[in-house]
């Protein structure tokens, strides 16, 4: 049988462009196959990029009118031009699409536009826009079609008044109120941009804690911090209806106690998560299905029960982030090559990009309880760091949890500024298996935030911070 190409692999986001580039510098033959005119998927239209711009544009205004005076910066009238803040946002997003097509052609790896579907499982067919389609025929598929946004049961989202965090990245006008159902990630970063710029958030979330499967610590943490910004929370609050009335949104939810409240706002946005995307994959003409769950079942190599046909990201288990499904598709396409790749999935870090950014990797507290294993905690606080008085971001702290026994660090997690940058260092330390004496007694510039990780190490270590 003629193929014509060695490696095609189906959604364009972070694990599907990257697949395609790592198959692409092993000598394959490749094609990427993307349902929309723009490269990039989820995470660089309508997701991680476009939602960053956002925080930090956020965070600019709401600096100018916070602090900007402490910092002997005077300004007069300090106003949001959202249309201006979208426009802005958009840019950024055409700037980083731009540069996975530059990616693609540099790599020299064939694009086709359209929804790609199975015929068999060496055949795509690729169904444009204007309905016409063509086939493509591949010895290896990487199915890297993402998510999207889930709902609650009985919820319609109309993307006029019920949105999803899609339609939260592109609104026309500042909203006065808005309704936030999940105080997960999502919820976190969308609910703080808007409070940031005004908007009056009503915050709703079935758990107990913001980011509850977080470290608790980090939970209470941002809670604490985020509050400052005025949002109302409602926690242990289980939603049962959502209404668009034509001007406002009317949710019920039903408190602990049984006891049904009504809540009232411009808009709602469902932030609950999301669920694999697979529609219009045909994959059972391959020869697949899916789990309860909307996954595609894949071994240890990712791939599929059919030989040849891999998947990664957000279609399978694992936590839906972008650098995870990154990590899958570089592991497919050397699996494909013959190499021996591996994964280590405990030490994929979590972040959440609200200010103070949230971040952490391997185990969390709570998790160390539950497997029994022997544990110590050091911690230390942001308020201490002469970095962060400087800056005046003195909310947060390092939590550090090393094994009892050994020293070895099991987890890392941190709260505060540049969270998302720091956590690198536990990713490396803990694949390199390296006690918190290791990072003790390394020497951290000063004045620096990476002090507080080298403070809290030696607080898990010896139990002797040197600056609190």
């Amino acid at each position: 049988m003629q193929f014509q190409f060695d490696v095609a692999v189906i959604g364009s986001g972070p694990g599907g462009y990257v697949a395609a580039i790592r198959s692409a510098q092993l000598g394959f033959k490749t094609a990427i196959i993307e349902k929309y005119n723009t490269l990039g998927g989820t995470c660089l239209n309508v997701g991680c990029i476009p939602s960053k711009a956002l925080l930090d544009s956020s965070e600019h205004y709401y600096n100018a009118l916070h602090t900007f005076a402490e910092h002997g910066i005077k300004v007069k009238e300090v106003k949001v031009d959202f249309e201006q803040m979208i426009k802005r946002k958009s840019e950024v997003v055409k700037m980083t699409c731009d540069g996975v097509q530059f990616l693609m052609n540099k790599n020299k790896i064939s694009v086709f536009n359209g929804i790609g579907s199975f015929v068999d499982k060496n055949t795509l067919k690729i169904t444009k826009a204007d309905g016409s389609a063509e086939q493509i025929t591949a010895k290896n598929i990487i199915i890297a079609t993402g998510s999207k946004p889930a709902t609650l049961p009985g919820v319609q989202i109309d993307k006029k008044r019920i949105i999803t965090s899609t339609e939260a990245l592109s609104l026309e006008k500042l909203p006065k109120s808005m309704i936030v159902i999940g105080a997960g990630v999502i919820g976190a970063e969308l609910g703080s941009v808007y409070a940031r710029l005004g908007t009056k958030i009503t915050m709703i979330e079935y758990a107990s804690s913001m980011i509850p499967t977080m470290d608790g610590t980090m939970g209470k943490e941002l809670f604490k911090a985020t509050k400052k910004l005025g949002i109302d929370f409602h926690f242990n609050h289980k939603v049962t209806s959502v209404e668009n009335t034509g001007k406002e949104v009317i949710v019920k939810a039903d408190n602990a106690k049984g006891e049904s409240q009504e809540f009232r706002a411009e808009y709602c946005l469902i932030s609950i998560g999301r669920k694999p995307y697979t529609e219009g994959l045909a994959l059972e003409n391959a020869g697949l299905k899916t789990d309860e769950r909307g996954r595609i079942e894949v071994d240890e190599h990712l791939e599929t029960k059919v030989k040849g046909i891999y998947a990664i990201g957000d279609v399978v288990r694992g936590a839906m982030l972008a650098h995870k499904a990154e990590e899958e598709g570089i592991f497919v396409a050397e699996t494909i090559a013959g190499q021996k790749p591996h994964i280590n999935y405990l030490l994929i870090p979590n972040v959440v990009y609200t200010w103070p950014e949230v971040a952490g990797v391997g185990y969390t507290e709570e998790e160390l309880k539950q497997k029994g294993i022997p544990y110590k905690v050091g911690q230390f606080p942001y308020r201490a760091l002469g970095r962060a008085r400087a800056s005046m971001d003195i909310d947060g702290l390092v939590k550090v949890l090393a094994h009892k026994d050994t020293d070895e660090i099991l987890g890392m997690h941190i709260i505060g500024a540049r969270a998302a940058d720091m956590i690198a260092v536990g990713v490396t330390a803990m694949e390199f298996r390296a006690s918190a004496e290791d990072i003790a007694r390394q020497s951290h510039a000063h004045p620096t935030y990476m002090e507080a990780v080298k403070e809290a190490c030696l607080a898990a270590s010896e139990n002797r911070p040197l600056h609190i």
